[in-house]
């Protein structure tokens, strides 16, 4: 079977994938106020109730080891506010689930604050903040 794209389809074709690899990039973008704002629908966060670890200090920034943790929580949000893109990772979770705990690395091109939010089932939304000083840059420039 032979399948034949005329010059217009493929010109689609291509446009459609393009827009498909831009689109998740711009959407995953976003300044730390407007991810604020989408993650806590409205509340103001509190700063207690969640448990943010990390080093103070990096020896490099390839993987730099974070955890999180919120009794209750049905939603973890994590940020690295000095990248261009700041949203590190979002976790969801359920009532089975007991203590919410969120555990990764997270590669880090200069020394900067670290935030955590987390989200219970009424509504509350928690917050908590960590410096971090990276040594080595995990990341070109």
């Amino acid at each position: 079977m032979t399948v034949t794209l005329s010059r217009r389809d493929a010109l689609w074709l291509g446009l459609t994938g393009y827009v498909a690899s831009v689109l998740p990039g711009q959407v995953m973008a976003g300044s730390v106020e407007d991810l604020i704002t989408a993650f806590a629908q409205g509340a103001m966060p509190v700063e207690r109730g969640i448990l943010l670890t990390l080093p103070a200090e990096a020896p490099d920034g390839f993987a730099v080891p974070v955890q999180v943790q919120a009794e209750g929580a049905t939603r973890i949000m994590l940020l690295a506010l000095a990248r261009k893109s700041p949203l590190v990772a979002t976790a969801d979770f359920g009532p089975a689930s007991g203590t919410a705990r969120l555990a990764t690395r997270i590669r880090l091109a200069e020394s900067q604050d670290i935030m955590a939010l987390a989200r219970r089932p009424d509504g509350t939304v928690m917050q908590a903040t960590a410096p971090v000083a990276v040594l080595v840059a995990g990341c070109a420039g």
